[in-house]
């Protein structure tokens, strides 16, 4: 599997990013990353997905979309990644999405149904409670306290995700590429890529209000619920707990539960560990 070929296709009020991992044709999968990522998010499962095209954009917001205006709304991200879809000639396809992707692709199927063979929900998707009082960044951590800050070299800023309890043990050239890709500006006012109103403002759809809880348990498509068993910061405790799991896959009885051995909310994804469990997964749904 070679590097992502980088895209531009345009959407309402510009251009949006992302990148292509070939084989070109048949079948493609569509990739959706989180609440701070970029496509850069996906090489670990591109590479596990052999002879499987995939296709993911950098939503509306971050990465070198970042310069598309707000608002950021999870529909509006969901109607961009179609615009992609039309783009890049992409009549119907699975979509994967990870963490707050995830949300993305089921507003992607419910407003665009006929677009969607399949859901691959991992680790996200599913509405989580907000806590209340407080600041509702606390739950993303260091990832969202990087948002507040300048970093006065690219060396600085990998030592500040180095230092991130999900990657310490989980370090290779496809995190430090991601890393690097995030950054925006010229050395010593480097800061990420993503603006703190995009990420505040679809933090606080994630609870399922505005429509979404009733969106996701109408699906009727199949769905894959991908659970890591650890949380954002490595901690034993997963974003989701049992009873929301439990409660959303009575209520759905299209979607299929799926524990991913030994990886926490981000390697899931970024490493080969939780990668090639993911692509066991879909490759399984997509020769059904």
């Amino acid at each position: 599997m070679t590097d992502a070929r980088a895209f531009r296709v345009p959407v309402t009020g510009g251009m949006l990013a992302g990148g292509i991992w070939d084989p070109a044709g048949s079948p493609t999968v569509v990739a959706i990353h989180g609440i701070t990522a970029t496509h850069l998010s996906w090489p670990f499962v591109a590479r596990a997905l052999n002879g499987i095209r995939v296709v993911a954009p950098d939503l509306r917001g971050r990465g070198r979309s970042n310069t598309l205006p707000g608002p950021w709304n999870l529909p509006r991200l969901a109607d961009d990644v179609v615009a992609m879809m039309d783009a890049r000639e992409i009549e119907r396809a699975p979509i994967l999405g990870h963490s707050m992707g995830a949300f993305v692709g089921v507003w992607l199927a419910h407003r665009h149904p006929d677009r969607v063979s399949s859901l691959t929900l991992i680790d996200g998707g599913l509405p989580i409670p907000r806590a209340a009082g407080g600041d509702p960044l606390a739950l993303l951590g260091p990832a969202a306290d990087r948002l507040r800050q300048t970093f006065a070299t690219r060396a600085a800023y990998r030592e500040f995700w180095k230092a991130h309890p999900a990657f310490a043990g989980d370090w290779s050239a496809d995190v430090e590429a991601y890393v690097d890709y995030d950054l925006d500006g010229e050395e010593p006012l480097l800061t990420a890529a993503t603006p703190i109103e995009a990420v505040a403002e679809n933090i606080m759809e994630l609870n399922g209000d505005g429509g979404y809880r009733e969106a996701l348990t109408a699906l009727s498509l199949p769905i894959d619920f991908l659970w890591a068993p650890r949380g954002l910061l490595n901690e034993p405790t997963a974003l989701y707990s049992p009873v929301i799991v439990s409660e959303y896959a009575s209520l759905i009885p299209s979607l299929t539960v799926h524990a991913i051995d030994d990886v926490n909310h981000y390697t899931s994804i970024m490493s080969e560990h939780g990668a090639s469990q993911v692509a066991a997964i879909v490759t399984a749904r997509i020769s059904h």
